[in-house]
């Protein structure tokens, strides 16, 4: 019965997700209703998830194009915080038929510019499928995160093709990404990503590195995740990033106290993932102090 629900539940999503032929105001409200279960108020928002979808509307700016660009936001990045933050860039495409898999090294991360999501970890080029990569590269290269999702500032980013080296963190075998969300400037938590991608984990935190009983997508890790070193600096980069800006969230990683810029993200789940308990998308939202919207 519940593989029977499942089923239903991921077929009415997928409709719901791609009914093009309704207006998005509405597809945006039927979804959300469906994913969260309780309607979309856009008049008076209270929700974290809710003033996403406000912000989606009435916080429109030009610049957070390049600000979501993986090959733009390094340039953006680096002219606030410098380029040491910066993970260097081996190679980028216009296509994957570009790609050239002689060039690469033994060990790569491949992800397209505009995506989330559906990168290529490669630990050894020797057993790389190759052709299965550049499929995943087409289809990302194909996908629309404005068409689907109303995430304006994709709009006008040109798809492309990045290539960065392997990095792993102090654990030898990942990179844990640390997920700030920033309000105005200001750091209020964060969430901790572990286990990628076959197994991921979220765990949340207030500034204080005490666990938060937040529950967004992914489960909980069993383990205990260890405070960073440096992680005063990463507050410090995490607002500097997001000076200015209604809400960000600000992704970095740190190798043994070595801090590295990942990318700034303006629509967390695209305010589509539930919050449980629901609380928290309330506390999260009190948080999020909405600009005054233009007319």
């Amino acid at each position: 019965m519940q593989n029977k629900r499942s089923f239903w539940y991921r077929y009415t999503d997928k409709i719901l997700k791609h009914a093009f032929f309704l207006p998005n105001i509405l597809r945006t409200r039927l979804l959300f209703r469906f994913r969260h279960g309780y309607s979309l108020n856009l008049e008076h928002p209270r929700t974290y998830n809710e003033k996403l979808q406000w912000l989606k509307i009435h916080d429109r700016h030009k610049e957070y194009t390049d600000m979501v660009d993986k090959i733009e936001a390094k340039k953006y990045v680096a002219s606030i915080i410098g380029e040491e933050y910066i993970i260097p860039t081996i190679a980028i495409y216009n296509s994957e038929k570009e790609i050239d898999f002689d060039q690469l090294p033994e060990k790569f991360v491949m992800k397209c510019t505009h995506d989330s999501g559906g990168l290529v970890v490669c630990t050894d080029k020797s057993k790389l499928n190759k052709e299965d990569t550049i499929r995943k590269m087409r289809k990302g290269l194909r996908t629309n995160y404005s068409k689907y999702n109303m995430e304006y500032p994709y709009d006008d980013v040109v798809p492309r093709i990045i290539v960065e080296p392997l990095l792993v963190d102090e654990s030898g075998y990942e990179l844990k990404d640390y997920k700030f969300f920033c309000f105005n400037g200001t750091a209020k938590c964060l969430f901790v990503a572990t286990d990628r991608p076959n197994d991921t984990k979220f765990d949340f935190f207030d500034l204080e590195w005490n666990h938060l009983p937040i529950i967004n997508g992914h489960p909980n890790s069993p383990n205990p995740i260890p405070r960073p070193q440096n992680f005063e600096k990463m507050v410090e980069i995490a607002e500097k990033l997001s000076s200015g800006i209604p809400h960000v969230r600000v992704d970095l990683y740190n190798i043994g106290g070595k801090i590295y810029f990942g990318e700034l993200t303006f629509f967390h789940w695209s305010g589509m993932t539930r919050i449980e308990p629901l609380e928290w998308d309330y506390k999260l939202g009190e948080m999020l102090i909405l600009p005054q919207a233009e007319s």
